[in-house]
């Protein structure tokens, strides 16, 4: 363990409020005693309150619970707030500027030592940002205010493949980043009902002085997810598929999205899912043309017959 770790480590200990021994120091950091007073006289020369007590009942403590609040960061720690930035602004994160003087402050507050490890292992990470409009950063800000104060807002929204624009009074309840998209959720007033919108979509936004109270048990995840990919059980005109194939092209199927949730049996070269029937046939083609040969539709007949006329439709429209 590095000196500044050692102390760090001192800290935490002494943090607890109760008494601790130098012994008690040496022995949980396994380190000399000579070493842990060293240390001692060194972080309460930087101007940490140590409280030290000689005679049988003594110690160390820290004046009124110095270090109350998680000022300290070792290099791990460090480097893991750094990791999760590069994260957050390659996701899109609307902080950019508060999230850069973050990070600012934890390079300028750390030692030499701390930040030849730190820049070691941030430089061993990048994230490939996928291609976003420009423009949503204004629209993620509106919202979290908005959210985080509980004011409703006023919005114009398209819908997919639709030219037609809406005009909606949202109570936002929560933002949610899935699959390389922003959403928001919440309560449309319009519909009465909750309802998922994505923010790329939003083409205005502004908040209204009406004010909403969220809900106390929302799950902006469950409700999302339920909405996305809906429960077999109990439903009529269920479909089993089978596929079979090379081992790590059916990890890939297993583990898409959507697919990977209808999965009830796999083996090594064969999977089989259950379905409704409808979807086998709308969305399925679409989902497992990519995979090309290198799967195998064994059931439902149907499937591979609508495969077929699904490629036979592409050839058409690019013929023409």
């Amino acid at each position: 363990m590095s000196k500044i770790d050692s102390m760090l480590a001192i800290l935490w200990m002494l943090r607890s409020g109760e008494k601790v021994t130098a012994k008690q120091i040496s022995e949980k950091l396994e380190m000399n005693i000579r070493t842990v007073y060293r240390y001692i006289d060194t972080i309460s020369t930087s101007g940490v309150p140590i409280i030290s007590e000689s005679g049988p009942n003594g110690g160390y403590t820290l004046l009124n619970h110095f270090i109350e609040a998680p000022l300290f960061f070792d290099v791990g720690e460090q480097t893991s707030l750094f990791h999760a930035a590069v994260f957050a602004e390659e996701a899109g994160y609307y902080g950019g500027e508060p999230l850069k003087r973050a990070i600012s402050k934890l390079s300028k507050h750390s030692n030499q030592e701390q930040e030849r490890m730190v820049n070691h292992h941030v430089t061993s990470l990048e994230v490939i940002r996928p291609l976003r409009p420009p423009s949503l950063e204004p629209f993620l800000k509106e919202l979290e205010h908005a959210i985080a104060e509980g004011y409703s807002v006023n919005m114009v929204y398209h819908k997919s493949r639709e030219q037609q624009k809406h005009e909606r009074v949202v109570d936002p309840y929560k933002m949610l980043y899935w699959n390389n998209k922003w959403y928001v959720i919440g309560f449309c007033h319009h519909r009465s009902d909750l309802r998922s919108f994505r923010v790329d979509r939003i083409e205005r936004i502004g908040l209204t002085e009406k004010t909403f109270s969220r809900p106390e048990d929302f799950s902006a995840r469950d409700f999302f997810m339920k909405n996305l990919l809906p429960t077999i059980n109990g439903k009529e005109g269920i479909t089993r598929m089978v596929i079979i194939g090379n081992e790590n092209t059916l990890n890939d199927v297993c583990q898409h999205w959507f697919l990977g949730h209808y999965v009830q049996e796999r083996e090594p070269k064969k999977a089989m899912f259950l379905l409704e029937t409808d979807i086998v046939h709308t969305h399925i083609p679409h989902l497992l043309l990519p995979y090309g040969k290198s799967i195998q539709i064994i059931e439902p007949v149907s499937l591979k017959k609508r495969i077929i006329e699904v490629l036979s439709e592409y050839i058409t429209f690019h013929q023409e």
